[in-house]
Parts: structure tokens; sequence; C-alpha cells
């Protein structure tokens, strides 16, 4: 089982030019709600046995829609919380694995129906570790002097890759999307540190086996069912547990913190004894936890931004709170980033 250890992880060595700062978030997420006891009559499952395994209890899920309208939702939030126009936003990344369509980029739709004219972007691709690989990059960007704002944004339209016939994966993943605005600090906040890793010796854990370049879809495939998402569960939990805390305990470690500094941990939204799992070895207490998969599922990309964002409407950051965000999911891939709110 792979265990590459993050402090192995790839992170920056030379000094930021200058500080960055989260300046607003935002979410988008479907009307549809797909209840357990909506499970119940496509497979064989119950609400217990869900609840049980994963802490799910319903998720949303498209009913028309598409990533970049999730992620446009979520930008626009994003962007009145940081009181910045769509005219002033200069870069906009989005991660996700589930694009309106293989060519264009997400971006590009979300730039068009903001009207984000100015505006550079691309997409970006690490599974549920894919927002903060875009964070990481995004920060990069605005601390290099290269852009004075970025719109990072994860979104997954998760529904579009689930098998409604298999019961191991159709009740964990769910659609939504999540943004923020980066730039220039205000009133002391600023992003303290990130990291971002993978081991491509895990990639098969989490995987669609067809559909890309090395089995282009067939007839075959499509009735071999191979568009969906599989995964290998167990292993995957294991990975997680260990990980999770691993990677918090790291990025407080290296720069001066403990975990009594830190106010409030926001992690994927995998499956819920993953998360009891990892806080108790953080020695976190439920309140210092953003949890919300009860309503939400695995909305891969989509995941901590949604949660970020509901925490901050919650009322549960404050200015000068230290907060970490913590990720992992296919590829094998992890990311963290501290952030002084």
């Amino acid at each position: 089982m792979p265990q590459t250890s993050v402090e192995r992880t790839w992170s920056p060595s030379a000094p930021r030019l200058r500080p960055v700062a989260v300046l607003g978030t935002g979410s988008g997420v479907p009307s549809r709600v797909l209840t357990n006891m909506d499970l119940e009559g496509m497979v064989d499952t119950t609400d217990e046995w869900i609840v049980t395994r994963t802490g799910i209890r319903e998720r949303r899920v498209v009913s028309g829609e598409a990533t970049s309208d999730l992620a446009t939702a979520a930008a626009r939030q994003a962007l009145v919380a940081a009181g910045v126009t769509a005219a002033q936003v200069e870069m906009i990344i989005v991660a996700t694995v589930t694009p309106d369509e293989l060519c264009p980029p997400v971006s590009c739709r979300v730039q068009a129906a903001l009207g984000a004219h100015r505006a550079a972007g691309f997409d970006l691709s690490a599974a549920c570790s894919g927002f903060l690989n875009a964070l990481f990059t995004g920060e990069k960007l605005v601390a290099s002097g290269t852009v004075t704002n970025c719109l990072v944004i994860g979104a997954d339209t998760m529904s579009a890759l689930t098998d409604y016939e298999r019961r191991d994966t159709c009740v964990l993943f769910g659609d939504a999307a999540g943004a923020v605005l980066l730039g220039e600090p205000r009133d002391g906040a600023r992003i303290v540190d990130q990291l971002i890793g993978i081991d491509g010796r895990g990639a098969d854990m989490i995987l669609t086996p067809a559909g890309g370049s090395r089995r282009p879809a067939t007839h075959e495939t499509v009735e071999r069912r191979e568009h969906f998402i599989q995964m290998q569960g167990k292993d995957v939990f294991k990975f997680a547990v260990n990980k999770m805390p691993e990677l918090v305990d790291v990025l407080l470690t290296r720069n001066g913190y403990t975990i009594d500094d830190l106010a409030l941990l926001v992690p994927h939204q995998a499956n819920l004894r993953i998360l009891e799992a990892g806080a108790k070895r953080l020695g976190l207490s439920d309140d210092r936890v953003m949890v919300n998969i009860h309503r939400y599922g695995n909305t891969a990309a989509g995941s901590v931004p949604l949660a970020l964002d509901e925490a901050v409407r919650a009322g549960r950051i404050h200015p000068a709170d230290l907060v970490c965000l913590a990720a992992f999911g296919g590829g094998l891939s992890w990311a963290g980033a501290l952030i002084r709110w």
C-alpha cells in the first residue's frame, strides 16, 4: 500500500514575493436532492447501511446543469463577498475531473458567463485534491506579481461519472462547486503555507477505466459501464485515514504552530468515518472540524471550497483564525493549506 510521506511532498523553498489572502468565498449546488430513500429504490441498499458506512444522508445532483453552471454560481458569490467585479478578475483556474466537454476548458465557459473578459484562465485536474492544487497554483501567480487577483474554483458534477447500478459507489457522490478569490491581503489575513503531493503507485485505486486516450470510447466500453468511476474502497480508506492527519501535522509543525492553535479544520468530505478518525488522531473536537458530508456527499473538487464557504457563512471562521484545508483523493493525491483568516 503506497504511503508516501508528506515530508517528501513538493513545496516552495524560495521566499514568497508578497503575501496573498482569501478575499471572498462562494459556492454553488444544484437544487435537486437525492436522498438515501431515493437510492433504496434504485439499488440494493438502505438508509441505515449508507449512514453507518459513510455518514451521508443526501446529496445534490444536477438536473440539466453542467459543471460550468455550478462553477459560475460559486464564482459570482465569491466576487460579491470580495467586493470585486467580474471585469476586474485577471485569472480563472478551475479544478475539475468532469468538464462540460473535453474541449473547451471549463474556465472559458466561466469567463464568458461571468463577463470576466479581461481574465486569462485554464483548467486543472487532480481529482478530489484539485481545488487545493488550484489554490496552490493561483497563490503563486498572485504572489509573484503575475496577476493581482485569481479566481480559484473547484467544481465537479460527479453524477456524470456515477454508476447508479453499483451500491458501493453510487451512494457516495454528489455535485457541487466552491470558489475563492485570491488577492492582496486585507487586515493581516494571508495564506501561510501550502503543500501538494502525489503517489502514482496508487493510481488505479480510483479510476474511470475508459473514455481517455488509452481506451477511447467504444460500444464495448459503454456496454461494460467502464465510463463510470471505480474505487478500491478499503485501500482508499486506509490511505486517507493516515494522510489527512499527517499533512495537517506537517503544515502546523513547520510553521511553528501546534494543534491548539488551529481554529478550524476544513477537510475533504469523503466519508464521515475518515473525518472522525482523522480528527481523533489530531485531538480535535467536533466543533473544530467542518463537516457537511451528510448533506452533500463526496463532491470531489467541489468538496473543500463548498465546506469552506459554508463555514464562513455560518460564522465558524473569524478574523485572525488559523484555518487548515486538507484534501486527498485519486492519483493518489493529497494537498493542504494553512490560512490566517
